[in-house]
């Protein structure tokens, strides 16, 4: 046996293209790591943002929470709708090109290979937050650990999306589980009453540099949407799922988008209750937002230790949604001739082996370039994210009103 099939597996006949196609227990950690990880660092986006505030800045997080998970169900009735009227997949890309013209369809393109660029960038070295907080000795060893884990998540897609998909379950459904179970409890022991008694007391919340403005909350909700980054990835991706294939995808949406508002709705309320406030990554003494909220619920013992664990695990892997959408998406590109056809040839694995490269190319020069630290990777989301998602409803309203 050759190295490259112990590394990669055998090579697949096109034969057996069939049986690499996914349902719904494998479409949601296949594309919905993404959506479900930024339960991890979406809050604590916005909760960096409200720091100048002090102890009043955590007044505003559940508002400003509640006002996302309005927008998060607006896009997930419309990219429900979108799965149903494109059932071959592109997304936005296809949404905007059909309804409002070529140009708008290529800039929607390249802001979603942007967002998945930079989802593979933000969701490793977030994991790698998440790990040095559970194992404060690994602070200077950050940038490495982040090129470690993007290597490991290319070697497991190259060899198939069958095999991602089986990699991917377990720490996908550990991790709602664990996390769930943090949330329940913390509610339980007076998350929701305000009064709770944290088993490990989070990081001091610092003085009040600065008082309320609303630029200050703007600026903190659009942070704090980074929490919808992942939402399209199912209608990307329509052609992954087994027949019928709309039906197997708007159930993957239904049930990630479901799982994510649970979660970020828990968060939100525990961090008001338990007075969880956020640090820089890059101090030494830095612990994320989920470590402090477990740590405050179940104290350190081995259940923060799994949870955390099922957390990392999550936040790394979700840059497996950009390997599962990329690469179809630069396929329908390059179909139509704005990408070379490099892009459109399957692999020996009957994956798109061109795509998978160029995007772990990207993801890696992000990393070096910002050194890992996830607070300066987020911004970027918002060129990305917001951009695809106005272009796909503005198309979606154009289809409707000619049909």
């Amino acid at each position: 046996m050759s190295l490259a099939d112990k590394l990669l597996g055998r090579p697949l006949a096109s034969s057996e293209e069939g049986e690499q196609k996914i349902g719904v227990l494998a479409g949601v950690p296949i594309l919905g790591l993404d959506g479900l990880s930024s339960a991890a660092y979406g809050p604590e986006a916005l909760l960096t943002i409200l720091i100048p505030l002090g102890l009043l800045g955590l007044n505003y997080i559940a508002p400003l929470t509640f006002i996302i998970l309005g927008l998060l169900g607006i896009l997930y009735l419309s990219y429900r709708q979108t799965i149903a009227a494109y059932p071959t997949g592109g997304g936005s890309y296809t949404v905007a090109k059909e309804n409002l013209g070529v140009r708008f369809g290529l800039l929607a393109a390249a802001a979603l290979m942007l967002d998945y660029t930079l989802n593979v960038a933000v969701g490793i070295s977030a994991g790698v937050g998440a790990l040095v907080s559970a194992v404060p000795r690994l602070h200077a060893h950050i940038l490495p650990l982040c090129l470690g884990f993007l290597a490991l998540i290319t070697l497991v897609n190259l060899r198939g999306v069958r095999e991602a998909g089986l990699a991917f379950a377990l720490p996908t459904y550990l991790f709602v589980g664990s996390l769930g179970a943090v949330i329940v409890l913390g509610l339980l022991r007076g998350g929701l009453t305000g009064h709770p008694h944290p088993v490990v007391a989070p990081s001091p919340i610092p003085r009040a540099a600065e008082g309320v403005t609303l630029w200050l909350l703007i600026r903190a909700f659009a942070s704090g949407c980074t929490a919808m980054t992942g939402v399209e990835a199912v209608s990307n991706g329509v052609t992954a799922f087994a027949e019928p294939r709309v039906r197997n995808a708007q159930r993957t949406l239904t049930a990630i988008v479901g799982i994510l508002a649970l979660l970020l709705a828990g968060i939100a309320l525990l961090c008001h209750g338990y007075h969880i406030d956020v640090l820089p990554e890059n101090d030494p003494h830095y612990q994320s937002v989920l470590s402090q909220l477990a740590g405050a619920v179940v104290g350190r013992g081995a259940f923060y230790y799994v949870t955390i664990a099922a957390v990392i695990a999550v936040v790394v892997l979700s840059a497996n949604t950009s390997y599962a959408g990329f690469p179809r998406l630069c396929r329908l590109v390059a179909l139509d001739d704005y990408l070379p056809h490099a892009f459109t040839l399957l692999g020996r694995r009957l994956v798109y082996t061109a795509g998978i490269v160029f995007l772990t190319g990207l993801a890696g020069l992000l990393l070096i370039a910002f050194r890992g630290i996830t607070d300066k990777l987020i911004p970027l989301f918002a060129v990305g994210a917001f951009l695809a998602f106005t272009l796909s409803q503005a198309g979606m309203v154009q289809h409707w009103r000619r049909n």
